[in-house]
């Protein structure tokens, strides 16, 4: 297999400050309109929250004050640090498959394509929330879609509707998100102001230590709170990246944490609790309790709009993670291909192809199975943020975190800190599943390695690329013998 050692890349092709132009794939792609400041702020809002559907379940885990902390502190744990991050690595490598090339970078392309691995599944695993989610909110209205074949063609129906908009191009997607975004977050706008009159703020300080169910609380927070990284994996597709990625990335912090924490500000505050209630498409009751139907009416299309949002945001990140990979030579020729309108068709294709073969989990199992594997992908990315600020600290950085190595590894300790605890707390059924799809990625590397030597597949690294040197790879090639 065709895939390198970007160390060479890393430091020799970005040593120089006054230089900026990046060997990237985005050469062959001059022709194809960018992504700009405004869509690209919609579409990490996308990636990472989407607002607070699905929210409700830090109530029902912890109560009110638990959880409106969290939504206040996460941030701080883990948002911003991955943020920043990303912002800095992302404008180091302005390319397609974003952390992959990070990883890679620092620590061999064996560990690039592990994140790589583990990163694309949690983002097949996390589309297949939205189906259903949408159809959680949507069957109190309409109840025949709560079991049965009517919940089935509907998640087919769909699935095949946002992935035709994925294929028509990523501009395309990035206004829809605009439009999505403000249209899903207007509702809970309004239900904050009409909720003033009704608001008790001793509700807010109920707290029950003695009864909060950790597991839920901490992987509903890093659901709704993580994946700020995704937008790296479509870095090539950006109008001036180096630039527009970190304001991108510091508006969405502000604009994801004020969508979860205020609608659960004035649900909690505004009616009487009761815990077990609070669980997935719980706030539409709430904004019936708040406003009338009406409002319920709104909270409803708002969550199916925002649910499709995600969907498309996601399988952007996928599609396009996949493109980068096979760009660097980690995966066949074949996934680089782009259709007519520059998105890449085959990454689409095996995208939608998991999705619909995971939307029947359950969604607490989906979120448990998908943070424990994003952890490890997170981990990965941490020691490679790192490492290149020791071997390579005169690189240049357009965007620079202002700490030196000290605080380049203080930043990282954290969020590996709330990792080492959602990784305690998993489920015995949940770690195992991870722990045999890790597994899988460890072979699979190797055997893609063993089908480009017999030339049963065509591999090849994208002629925009900086030739990068070989490494580790009889070690990989060891794991079949």
């Amino acid at each position: 297999m065709r895939d390198y050692n970007m160390n060479d890349f890393a430091y020799g092709a970005l040593h120089d400050d006054d230089d900026d132009d990046v060997p990237s794939s985005k050469a062959a792609t001059n022709s194809i309109q960018k992504v700009s400041m405004l869509p690209l702020v919609f579409l990490i809002f996308y990636e990472v929250s989407g607002g607070p559907f699905g929210a409700e379940g830090s109530v029902n885990a912890a109560g009110p004050l638990l959880a409106l902390l969290g939504f206040v502190i996460f941030p701080f744990v883990w948002c911003i640090p991955e943020a920043l991050i990303t912002a800095e690595m992302s404008t180091m490598f302005p390319v397609n498959g974003g952390f992959v090339v990070w990883v890679s970078s620092a620590l061999g392309p064996f560990w690039g394509f592990q994140v790589g691995w583990m990163k694309w599944l949690c983002g097949v695993i996390d589309n297949a929330l939205y189906p259903v989610l949408f159809l959680d909110y949507l069957k109190s209205a309409i109840p025949a879609l709560a079991t049965g074949l009517p919940r089935v063609a509907s998640i087919l129906i769909l699935t095949l509707l946002l992935t035709y908009l994925n294929y028509r191009g990523l501009t395309i997607v990035g206004w829809t998100a605009v439009f999505m975004g403000v249209f899903s977050m207007l509702p809970f706008a309004v239900m904050s102001l009409v909720s003033i009159p009704q608001l008790e703020p001793s509700r807010w300080l109920v707290m029950d230590l003695g009864n909060v169910n950790w597991n839920l609380y901490l992987n509903t927070l890093f659901w709704n709170l993580n994946y700020w990284d995704s937008v790296s994996t479509l870095a090539g597709e950006v109008a001036n990246p180096k630039q527009t990625l970190p304001k991108a990335l510091s508006y969405g912090v502000i604009f994801v944490a004020l969508a979860n924490f205020l609608p659960l500000l004035s649900g909690t505050g505004a009616i009487p609790l009761n815990r077990e209630l609070w669980t997935d498409g719980y706030l539409a009751e709430v904004a019936l309790a708040i406003g009338g139907g009406w409002l319920r009416l709104w909270v409803q299309a708002a969550a199916a709009t925002s649910n499709m949002g995600m969907f498309l945001a996601e399988m952007s990140s996928d599609s396009f993670q996949l493109l980068g990979m096979a760009e660097l030579g980690m995966l066949p020729e074949i996934f680089a291909k782009r259709s007519r309108y520059g998105t890449p068709l085959l990454g689409i294709l095996f995208s939608a192809s998991g999705v619909l073969l995971l939307s029947g989990l359950s969604f607490q199992e989906i979120v448990a199975a998908e943070n424990l594997l994003y952890c490890g992908g997170m981990i990965l990315e941490f020691i490679a943020f790192v490492r290149m600020r020791i071997n390579y600290p005169a690189a240049s950085r357009p965007y620079k975190i202002p700490v030196g190595t000290v605080g380049s590894i203080l930043i990282c300790v954290p969020p590996i800190v709330l990792i080492c605890f959602v990784v305690i707390l998993s489920t015995l059924k949940v770690a195992l599943v991870s722990f045999v799809m890790v597994i899988f990625g460890f072979l699979m590397k190797p055997c893609l390695n063993h089908i480009d030597r017999k030339r049963w597949v065509k591999f090849s690294v994208n002629s925009d690329l900086a030739e990068f040197q070989k490494e580790n790879l009889d070690w990989e090639e060891s794991l079949l013998r």
